[in-house]
């Protein structure tokens, strides 16, 4: 069983940056595949960004975010982040913090096993 809880969002301008944090319990943190996803009002929850535990730790990002979001991992703090800079009024919504163990089909929810829940990030124009 993991439990994640997710830190750090909050009220910023367009153009500004905010650093999402996720702590994970457990002792096999380091073998899971960690995800973002977010959740905008009237619309479905969408794959932000995901970092596989093996192959270097590999990130995968969707299109929307690419250059300007980095997802990393610190697996002696069981957590991992979100830097998310030049953030647009699009990104508003609340993001998930979650754990799989597949390392394949991250790009979908589906493939998480565990989820945190959820801090809202708030980009004003």
């Amino acid at each position: 069983q993991v439990q994640l809880v997710e830190s750090g969002g909050g009220l910023v301008q367009a153009g500004g940056s905010l650093r999402l944090s996720c702590a994970a319990s457990g002792r096999a943190f380091s073998t899971y595949t960690m995800g973002w996803f977010r959740q905008a009002p009237g619309k479905e929850r969408e794959f932000v960004a995901a970092i596989i535990p093996w192959s270097g730790g590999s990130t995968y990002y969707t299109d929307s975010v690419k250059g300007r979001f980095t997802i990393s991992r610190d697996n002696a703090k069981n957590t991992v982040y979100l830097q998310m800079n030049s953030l647009k009024p699009e990104d508003t919504a609340v993001y998930y913090c979650a754990a799989s163990t597949k390392l394949t089909g991250f790009r979908s929810e589906h493939a998480y096993n565990y989820w945190g829940q959820g801090t809202q990030v708030t980009v004003s124009s």
